[in-house]
């Protein structure tokens, strides 16, 4: 039996759902706790900005598009989710303006204290998904994106520099250099060296 402390740390998901209409903090939610999330560094931005702005360009005027960080994705159980981008189709069957159930493409930007989670406990959840049929996980610090694909049985294919990122779930081809574009790392750094030596 749950303990008063317990009960009283309990959130439903309607109240987690109403609180976070007003929120100025996001919060993700894992049955019945709610996690703040930490705000991305320039990096996380500027990736999260590039791989959304060219799926958005890419899918203009089809029944797909993006959706950024502000929207929630229901997971696993009673679990709720931001991810860094999320491509949704018009026939979701999410009765919730704020919360999507029927995502084909999930990516999200890795850091050093986001790696585990988003490589263990997230990938479990968005993998259970049955619309899913992509999952990218992209680095910041160094060029490396990651995609595990429905298709193939989630197995992993990597893209570096000079590779272009296919994207299945939205009949898309994405070079690593646009994704990364603006972004300061070490391989960035050595890449436009090489391009412009």
């Amino acid at each position: 039996m749950a303990s008063t402390a317990e009960k009283l740390d309990y959130i439903t998901v309607e109240e987690y759902l109403a609180g976070e209409e007003g929120s100025e903090i996001k919060h993700e939610y894992v049955d019945g706790q709610i996690y703040a999330m930490a705000g991305g560094s320039l990096k996380h931005n500027l990736i999260a900005s590039n791989i959304s702005g060219l799926l958005w360009n890419h899918l203009r005027g089809q029944p797909c598009f993006p959706l950024s960080s502000d929207m929630l994705v229901k997971t696993l159980g009673k679990r709720f989710r931001y991810p860094d981008v999320v491509v949704v189709c018009e026939n979701d069957s999410s009765e919730d303006e704020q919360v999507m159930a029927n995502p084909i493409l999930i990516v999200e930007v890795l850091s050093k204290s986001t790696r585990k989670k988003d490589k263990g406990e997230k990938r479990l959840e968005y993998l259970a998904i049955p619309s899913l049929l992509e999952y990218v996980l992209i680095e910041q610090d160094f060029a490396e994106v990651e995609v595990q694909r429905r298709s193939v049985g989630w197995q992993s294919a990597y893209y570096f520099l000079g590779d272009e990122v296919v994207l299945e779930s939205v009949n898309a081809s994405i070079a690593v250099e646009a994704i990364y574009e603006r972004v300061t790392n070490e391989d960035m750094l050595v890449w436009l060296e090489q391009k412009t030596g």
